[in-house]
Order: structure tokens, then C-alpha cells, then sequence
């Protein structure tokens, strides 16, 4: 598989499909290549465009190097896009929409962006969640990490203590690590606005109509703070979205 070294020389895997403009995708907590919404979404957007999903540090087949920062994430995706000739269209989705953002408002080659649902959400528990998570993570809880984002994120406890016996369980604890990631690119649930303030390219802030009230809130709230984003609703669609409800409007907005 295919790899790019990173300037702290972690090593990150994609993989490159299609034909047209380059266009990178960026996954969101949990996710990577061969686990996440990212090949099915390929596929669609293989006719428009050359499409580069690559798995985040910490995930999939891609390396990590201690200690983490947000930067060294926005140097990952920087290297991906220099491999595409050095420009590229990107969309992230949830906490990869967070990275995708904070790349654009430094350059990093992105010349139109689109983002999903960045979960910019505020609330009381944040502070509570991190702390736990860290603490779950320092102790090498893996299992009680994953445990406590996905209640963290809404999922019924009865639904969590289901899936710590199914298959996909260890799975998820390899890359457990990586939430800690996601949470840091959040800043606590508030959007960034000196961020993005400072992102001059055409952007695209898409939400879905069925998604908590809380997301969609962030969405448009993100979309305010970017000086040239439009802010867009996909009828029936919730957080997790659907590739062919998303792709068209991808399509439209990067060849537009």
C-alpha cells in the first residue's frame, strides 16, 4: 500500500482511485480505510475526481510517532496532498472535518473545502469526558476508553455493553489511543473561530436534516465562523451519512 512520510517521519498509508482533480478525504473518530464510510464514498466520487483516503495517524495501517499535536495531523494531510501534485480539494467529515479546517486555515494546498457535522458541541461534560478519557488511556483501559466515547456520543450503555463482545471490539481498542487525538482537535466543543476566520478558500458546511438538534447547530455555527462558507442541509440524513446522499453534493460543490 502506498505511504507518505510525514515531516516527524510517521509514516501514513492512502490509497489513490479515479480519475480528475485531486481530492483527499478525512475520516472522523474511529475510523480508517477499511473500517469507516470512506470507500464506499470513493467509489461514488471515482468519476469526478482522483480520490486519496488515507488512514490518520494511530489508525489503520498508517504509523504514530509520540507526542501527539494537532499540527502533526495538519502535517499528515499536508503530505497526502503533496503527493496530489500539491493542491487538492478535501472533505472531513466530524472530528476529521475539526483537522480538515485547521489545515485550510494555514494553506496546506486545500483549494475548496468541505466539511460534515464538525461536532463543535459545547456542554458541561466535556471537561469530564477528557479527563476520564485520558485517565482511561494512561492506565491502559482501551476498552473503557472506547466505552466512554461512545456514551460520551449518545450510544445507550445497554448498546455499549453489547458491543465489548463482538467481534469488531478489539479492533476498536487498537486505535483507542486515537480518540484522545479527536478530542484535542475539538477544543473543548467550541468552534475555533480564529481558525476559521483565517480560511479564504470556497467551503462547504454540510449537515444532515435528521441529525440532534446540537449538530446541526454546530454545523451552521461553523459555517458563520468561515468568511466563504456556504452552509447546506441533506434531507434524511443524520450523522451517519449515506455515500449516495453525500457524493452529489460533493460533486456539485467541488466542480462547481
Amino acid at each position: 500500500m502506498p505511504a507518505v512520510t510525514s515531516p516527524d517521519g510517521t509514516l501514513i498509508s492512502y490509497e489513490r482511485s479515479g480519475s480528475g482533480p485531486a481530492l483527499v478525504l478525512v475520516d472522523g473518530a474511529m475510523c480508517y480505510r477499511a473500517a469507516g464510510p470512506m470507500r464506499p464514498l470513493a467509489a461514488l466520487l471515482g468519476s469526478s475526481f482522483t480520490v486519496h483516503a488515507y488512514d490518520r495517524r494511530g489508525r489503520g495501517e498508517s504509523g504514530d510517532t509520540p507526542p501527539y499535536a494537532p499540527d502533526r495531523e495538519v502535517e499528515d494531510l499536508k503530505a497526502v496532498i503533496d503527493e496530489a501534485d500539491g493542491e487538492a480539494y478535501v472533505y472531513g467529515i466530524s472530528s476529521g472535518a475539526a483537522l480538515a479546517m485547521r489545515a485550510a486555515a494555514t494553506g496546506s494546498g486545500i483549494t475548496r473545502l468541505a466539511l460534515y457535522e464538525p461536532p463543535f458541541i459545547e456542554g458541561p461534560g466535556n471537561a469530564g469526558y477528557t479527563a476520564d478519557l485520558r485517565e482511561a488511556l494512561a492506565a491502559g483501559r482501551r476498552g473503557d476508553a472506547v466505552a466512554l466515547f461512545m456514551a460520551h456520543v449518545g450510544m445507550p450503555p445497554q448498546a455499549v455493553d453489547g458491543m465489548r463482545g463482538q467481534p469488531m471490539w478489539p479492533a476498536l481498542e487498537a486505535i483507542a489511543p486515537t480518540l484522545a487525538y479527536d478530542d484535542e482537535l475539538l477544543c473543548g466543543g467550541q468552534v475555533p473561530r480564529d481558525l476559521a476566520s483565517a480560511i479564504t478558500v470556497p467551503a462547504l458546511v454540510l449537515s444532515g436534516a435528521a441529525s440532534p438538534d446540537a449538530l446541526q447547530r454546530a454545523a451552521r455555527d461553523t459555517a458563520d465562523a468561515i468568511p466563504t462558507a456556504e452552509h447546506r442541509s441533506l434531507d434524511g440524513q443524520t450523522h451517519d451519512v449515506q455515500a449516495d446522499a453525500l457524493a452529489p453534493a460533493l460533486t456539485a460543490f467541488f466542480t462547481g
